[in-house]
């Protein structure tokens, strides 16, 4: 397996951890080099949570966050069974393997999806997710690429240094794009007396129901002007509305 040029120069990058945040390197570039439109990392938490730690902006960083409100999607299949997840035409996947986000990739323009688990032995740290505006498979070059890149992506992750620290500790809400979401779970299963797991069920629930974004809506439980509430059935995921 080979790498390309493009890609032993973002290899070099990440190598240095030029750039912000935890991976470094340029996501653009990468995506560029890819044949892509865009690329993201995820990596897998405490409760099974995926948290985004690269990406490049705009549709990656907004698919990245609609397979985690959803709970469904390549990347929550790719890593939940630690293999590439290849879909290179959206349009012939069967509408209920992930019915609740097809639509919503269709909204976002994208048409080919590739995601590649994040490996270390049998276990799975995350995925990087390659997504294209356009069907087509990638080449063989840039499939090689990006099952290269995985590996030096769970090298960096491994490797450590002062912003994998923050991340693992959860220290620094700024190295933690989802940060809301985790203590908005947290308050919701004190306010309805559930598991954290099952707090962020409701958090979803919430969500999905009313069109909102996760972390929107987080923010609202936070800032204390949404509150979800225990009832004698078990907890209820209506809520009230605060202030």
């Amino acid at each position: 397996m080979a790498t390309s040029a493009g890609m032993a120069r973002v290899l070099r990058d990440m190598s240095a951890r030029s750039g912000p945040g935890l991976i470094g390197g340029n996501p653009l570039e990468c995506a560029r080099v890819l044949g892509v439109d865009g690329v993201a990392v995820s990596l897998a938490t405490a409760g099974s949570l995926s948290e985004l730690v690269w990406s490049s902006p705009g549709v990656s960083e907004r698919l990245e966050d609609e397979q985690y409100t959803l709970g469904e999607g390549p990347g929550v299949d790719a890593l939940g069974s630690c293999a590439v997840v290849v879909e290179p035409d959206l349009g012939r996947v069967r509408p209920d393997r992930w019915p609740a986000l097809l639509p919503a990739l269709t909204g976002l323009g994208v048409d080919a999806l590739f995601c590649f688990p994040l490996r270390i032995g049998g276990a799975c740290l995350g995925v990087l997710t390659a997504q294209r505006t356009g069907v087509g498979p990638l080449t063989g070059a840039a499939m090689d690429d990006a099952l290269i890149l995985a590996a030096a992506v769970t090298a960096v992750v491994l490797d450590g240094g002062e912003h994998a620290a923050a991340f693992a500790s959860a220290e620094s809400a700024a190295q933690l794009h989802r940060a809301v979401v985790h203590q908005a779970s947290g308050m919701i299963s004190v306010q309805a007396r559930v598991t954290v797991a099952q707090a962020l069920v409701l958090l979803r629930a919430h969500a999905y129901r009313h069109e909102l974004p996760l972390m929107g809506v987080a923010e609202e439980v936070v800032a204390r002007r949404l509150h979800f509430r225990h009832t004698d059935d078990g907890p209820d995921p209506s809520f009230e509305k605060r202030g």
